[in-house]
């Protein structure tokens, strides 16, 4: 465990029993956690159902957490096999929805932003969204758990399964292909 991973204590803390601990984690990780799961999966009613399986596996298995790696790493090694499973029992792996509406929302709502810059905000967040659903699988879990998650490619590789190098490749091709398809997108307006 990583000295200065405070999640890893407080998950240590709830599993002897500190519910408060647990609110600390839910807090710090639930805006994060429900991005990634929103657009790996797409959709806005299986999101929900499959953030919760994630948190209901932490609560199950809160008993046998060993802080090996950073907490982080375990969520989202729980989230990504979660996603898997929803993928998995619904059969689907091809298209998902595209736009992102609770990130346009999101924008719209913010009052920090002027109508203006909030609707092309809005609409970069779209077409980005759009994006990632046209990478494989693969490329998009490595860079949602880049971008979302702030993981290391180590962290990433070990989440879904294969070496560094690997990650590494997997988030170099999703990056080179989401620019190529902004780019392609943004000559097109």
């Amino acid at each position: 465990m990583e000295a200065g991973d405070a999640d890893a204590q407080l998950m240590l803390r709830y599993a002897a029993g500190d519910a408060r601990a647990f609110d600390l984690l839910y807090a710090s990780h639930k805006s994060a956690l429900w991005r990634f799961i929103r657009r790996t999966v797409g959709n806005a009613a299986a999101t929900d159902d499959v953030f919760q399986e994630c948190w209901s596996r932490v609560i199950e298995h809160r008993a046998g957490y060993q802080p090996a790696a950073r907490f982080a790493t375990w969520l989202y090694r729980i989230a990504h096999n979660c996603c898997m499973d929803h993928w998995r029992k619904s059969g689907r792996r091809a298209r998902r929805e595209s736009a992102d509406d609770d990130a346009v929302a999101a924008a719209a709502d913010d009052e920090t932003l002027g109508p203006l810059p909030a609707a092309l905000a809005g609409e970069a967040r779209e077409r980005l969204a759009a994006a990632l659903t046209e990478l494989p699988e693969e490329q998009r879990a490595a860079f949602l758990l880049y971008v979302e998650a702030g993981l290391s490619l180590a962290e990433i590789g070990e989440i879904t399964g294969v070496n560094p190098e690997t990650a590494k490749s997997r988030l170099r091709y999703a990056v080179a292909r989401l620019k190529r398809t902004l780019a392609m997108d943004a000559g097109s307006d």
